[in-house]
């Protein structure tokens, strides 16, 4: 069983597989963990994406593969697909595959948000609560999205990562799923989906709840590119979204009304975490140099984005202000001082979940939330930059120089002996064009 844990790795870290939920560790590091149970994420919580769904629905062979396969990396007896009662394609195609296997089921969760977030489908999936500041590990769980078990199955057949499903949708012609080579511009899979409906228009990689408004013309496929959102530029989110961190806090400041609702919806809170946003709202007058729990609880903020999108009467955004506060403890060396392990959910946790059709009206997305079915068209650009950091860790290194030619699949980077990190393949044959700080550039023959 060992060697058999030992070939699992190997070819998973050969691969390049890296968490496809948006996370991006390296799998092959997670697998060689020792757990109880893995999990595999299929919630696609965010609002839009359907990516995932899809997948599940296309591909259950591969991703059972994968699941049984993480499941002896790490030496875990059982196996629990989770993924959301309404995907009815999904859970079909897994029933008729699981009701053969003893050690594998089933986990039909509920249409709320975040249901993805690795604490909630812990507990949800397990009946026990990570402790504060923990890892699903804390509790025996290895939780790993669909996508990335797909390409964990594929990893064992020699196949690295090249390709992202990404969900393109929002305010496009043609909602669409496609499977896009890494290093893809964003411009050119909005094209692909028909193009952007408006004139003025702005992009969001990745959810609306947790994804950033980026350039589309500057921005390309990552191993966690999930999603591609196309909206009006004067639309609710994206003002939202632009808004300057030194705004929010001017805000915050003078207008937190302290009336809790933030509170209430937290995920994290509800589960038994000491995170109160509205006390870290008032307290931000005070500063960071006190350390008092009520502002330190934000470095156990999991930035779903409830508390500034749905909760928040006086448009406030304490999830921003949380991850300000974070990043300047990081900065200064600061632990976090939150670790109890004894946690219990709030009696409320069941009540108080939020509808994701609710949070859809929220956002004022109802008119997107349409669907977006798999286009098989194969996508063949004439050029590609490829990322030398798609992952948690540190970036890779070229293998390759300027001039080389490579092949689909070829190992071009490398992270360094001994540090965390990924492998990078080449997603298109071609030409090494450049290899500069926004990764490699390569360019098919005759382009």
């Amino acid at each position: 069983m060992a060697a058999e844990k030992d070939r699992i790795i190997q070819k998973v870290g050969s691969a390049g597989v890296v968490g496809a939920g948006g996370a991006g560790f390296p799998t092959h590091v997670k697998l060689s963990a020792q757990a109880k149970v893995v999990i595999a994420n299929g919630a696609e919580c965010e609002p839009l994406l359907r990516s995932d769904q899809q997948i599940m629905a296309l591909y259950p062979e591969e991703l059972v593969r994968g699941l049984k396969a993480a499941m002896v990396a790490t030496g875990a007896k059982e196996g629990v697909l989770a993924l959301k009662a309404k995907y009815e394609e999904a859970v079909s195609a897994l029933s008729k595959l699981v009701e053969k296997e003893k050690d594998l089921r089933i986990l039909k969760l509920e249409s709320v948000y975040p249901a993805g977030d690795e604490a909630v489908l812990t507990y949800e999936a397990t009946g026990r609560v990570m402790p504060e500041g923990g890892l699903p590990l804390d509790v025996g769980a290895v939780v790993c999205n669909v996508n990335t078990l797909i390409n964990v199955a594929r990893a064992l057949d020699d196949q690295p990562v090249t390709h992202r499903y990404v969900t393109v949708t929002g305010a496009v012609a043609r909602p669409s799923v496609f499977l896009a080579p890494l290093g893809i511009s964003f411009i050119r899979l909005i094209e692909q989906a028909g193009g952007p409906k408006f004139p003025d228009y702005a992009v969001i990689s990745g959810g609306p709840m947790t994804g950033e408004v980026v350039c589309p013309m500057e921005s390309r496929v990552s191993k966690t590119s999930g999603g591609i959102i196309v909206l009006p530029e004067d639309h609710y989110l994206i003002k939202r979204k632009k808004m300057p961190l030194s705004t929010q806090l001017r805000r915050s400041k003078a207008a937190c009304c302290q009336c809790t609702q933030c509170t209430s919806v937290c995920p994290r809170n509800l589960l038994g975490h000491h995170v109160e946003p509205h006390k870290t709202m008032r307290s931000l007058n005070l500063g960071l140099d006190a350390a008092e729990a009520p502002i330190t609880s934000a470095m156990l903020c999991c930035n779903c984005g409830l508390c500034s999108f749905y909760a928040c009467p006086m448009e406030l955004s304490p999830a921003q202000v949380n991850q300000a506060i974070r990043k300047e403890f990081a900065q200064a060396g600061f632990k976090n001082p939150h670790l109890r392990r004894d946690v219990v959910p709030d009696r409320e946790y069941e009540n108080r979940k939020i509808s994701q059709a609710r949070l859809v009206r929220r956002l004022g997305l109802a008119e997107y939330d349409r669907p977006a079915p798999f286009d098989p068209v194969k996508i063949e650009p004439k050029r590609v930059v490829i990322s030398l950091k798609q992952h948690i860790g540190v970036a890779a290194v070229p293998m390759v120089r300027e001039g080389e030619i490579v092949k689909m699949g070829q190992a071009i980077a490398q992270s360094p002996n001994g540090k965390l990190g990924a492998r990078i393949h080449a997603s298109i044959s071609g030409i090494v064009r450049k290899i500069g700080e926004k990764g490699i550039t390569i360019e098919r023959e005759g382009a």
